[in-house]
């Protein structure tokens, strides 16, 4: 099969495409028509022609860029994997928001504090996916894929027997730090076993399309419960569907702890960086989410000091980063790539913008628009089939289409998506404004975060894809979780003079203002080639290394 003749990950290094240079010559010679020897002419005096050589060269990458790799032994067991990989996505982000009304209700939580439990869960998230993404590196990611599942299915059953605010807070919370552990894993383990080609597009479009599933099946299953049954209901069906998952996984995902226990070089933690990293976003997120609560809002002393001391932690860890540690959470190389930089500020715009839509779009439509959770669970529905569709049919056209041209068509998305909301007049029509921001807001998450996962994994060597799992999705929670609070701002500073519609309707054009903001970087800053079958980073660089030696080993025979 012709998965079988792709190299191991460990070799491809030592022969980046299988067929050394100066054999290509002598194995052609080689080369018989069926049974008949074919005669071949005398050799030629004259060297052979570097296009030949290269041509085959690309088709060799090309092949390997299409083959199943090798750690698969059938295409079901590569089935089974994407499977556990893709399951991970969603469910408890954009469900208990349509639940949020009914559990608030139950458990006596104020409208001033109802934002809390939602924003819990993206905040332990955004704060420790740079350490797990560290742990990836140094212990393999199927370890902590698979602890990351078991620890969420325990506090998600827990979060089901919450009888007051602070509880479900507290189970919140600790629930955030099992998909902190198994996301950038996950990207991880994507990142390490997929080469770059048409092949891994395919996976990472279907691995996007499983987060519109995901997020459709969470909002599902929490209309359902809080229309006919008890809430914590939404919570026991994401563990026993979390536990479906973690058993697939740790039978389907080839492991990766023996090589990280027997690398040559070391991965360590940094834990001067981790603990200010984590304790500056914690402080810095809680200050801009609770402030539009607080007693005298931002003028409330603990509000305006935790985020003074938020802000002194993340600049002292950048500090760090930069000056003091050995192997840094963010390595300056990763900012060294080009055009890394605008793309990671163009994505933190555009992922919170999603956080605001899938929050303010369903508050809107249940407190504006007098829908049932039923009803919002089916007006969803073109988001989430929308999104399978154009997920997994981008898998065929990426390596097609410059990945610049896709953005800029995912921006556009972007803005349109919640600006059909800003406009939208009294007594809408969905299928005038809500069914076609549905289809906008689908074509915008999903082309954008297939394009940059792409382009970030494989703008990293195979030993930081841990580090690359977990830039992607801090640049998913962080900016749901800040530009979230600054919607809340915009929300709770409006409503007295505007009214509660009017008011949505500001926060919506708070969105349209991040996505356009995200727009122009994305233009002006950002370019992203095709996403073709290439060699991989250490690939590129043991041929650059053989080629100075090469360059050396000439100039040391040149005559004196």
């Amino acid at each position: 099969m012709a998965a079988k003749s792709c190299q191991p990950q460990a070799e491809r290094a030592v022969d980046p495409v299988g067929v050394p240079p100066h054999t290509v010559e002598s194995r052609a010679s080689s080369i018989s028509d069926g049974e008949q020897n074919i005669p071949r002419p005398a050799p030629s005096t004259k060297p052979e022609e570097p296009p030949a050589v290269e041509e085959s060269m690309e088709a060799r990458v090309e092949r390997l860029g299409r083959a199943r790799p090798e750690v698969f032994e059938s295409i079901y067991s590569e089935i089974a994997f994407v499977f556990a990989i893709s399951m991970s996505q969603e469910y408890f982000v954009s469900g208990f928001t349509v639940i949020l009304p009914t559990v608030a209700s139950d458990l006596n939580i104020a409208a001033a504090s109802s934002t809390w439990p939602a924003s819990a869960f993206s905040l332990t998230v955004a704060s420790f996916l740079l350490a797990f993404g560290r742990a990836s590196d140094m212990y393999g990611g199927y370890p902590v894929y698979v602890a990351g599942m078991v620890w969420l299915i325990i506090w998600s059953l827990i979060a089901g027997f919450s009888t007051n605010e602070l509880m479900l807070n507290f189970c919140r919370a600790l629930q955030g730090l099992g998909p902190a552990a198994f996301l950038p894993s996950s990207m991880m383990i994507l990142g390490s076993i997929y080469r770059p080609g048409p092949r891994k597009n395919l996976v990472f479009s279907i691995y996007g399309a499983s987060a519109p599933l995901g997020f459709w099946i969470g909002i599902f299953f929490a209309g359902l419960t809080a229309e006919y049954t008890n809430w914590g209901w939404y919570f026991w069906i994401g563990a026993i569907l979390t536990a479906i998952t973690a058993i697939t996984a740790y039978a389907a995902i080839p492991s990766d702890i023996s090589e990280k226990r027997n690398a040559t070089s070391k991965v360590k933690m940094d834990w001067l960086g981790t603990i200010l990293i984590v304790a500056g976003l914690i402080l810095l997120t809680f200050a801009v989410i609770d402030s539009s609560h607080a007693p005298k809002r931002w003028n409330t002393p603990y509000i305006y000091a935790l985020f003074i001391v938020g802000s002194i932690l993340l600049l002292a860890a950048a500090y760090v980063e930069c000056c003091v540690a050995e192997q840094p959470l963010l390595p300056r190389s990763l900012f060294a790539v080009p055009r890394m930089p605008a793309l990671m500020i163009a994505l933190f715009l555009t992922y919170g913008s999603l956080g605001v839509f899938l929050l303010y779009a369903t508050f809107y439509m249940e407190s504006v628009m007098g829908a049932s959770p039923l009803q919002v669970v089916a007006w969803y529905v073109p988001m989430a089939l929308g999104g399978c569709l154009i997920a997994t049919f981008g898998g065929f056209v990426l390596h097609l289409l410059p990945g610049t041209i896709l953005i800029i068509v995912a921006g556009i998305s972007w803005i349109i998506a919640p600006l059909l909301f800003a406009i939208a007049p009294q007594g809408a029509n969905y299928w005038a404004y809500i069914f076609p921001a549905m289809v906008a807001a689908t074509i915008g998450i999903d082309v954008t975060f297939n394009v940059a996962n792409i382009f970030i994994t494989t703008s990293l060597p195979r030993k930081q894809q841990g580090l690359a799992g977990a830039v992607i999705m801090i640049l998913l929670h962080l900016g749901i979780a800040i530009c979230l609070g600054f919607a809340d701002i915009v929300n709770t500073y409006t409503v007295d003079r505007l009214g509660e519609r009017q008011s949505y309707h500001a926060v919506f054009w708070f969105e349209v203002a991040c996505a356009a903001l995200a727009l122009f970087i994305m233009i002006a800053f950002v370019k992203i080639e095709k996403a073709e079958s290439a060699l991989t980073l250490e690939e590129m660089q043991e041929l650059e290394q053989e080629g100075r030696s090469a360059q050396g080993d000439d100039g040391a025979n040149e005559p004196k």
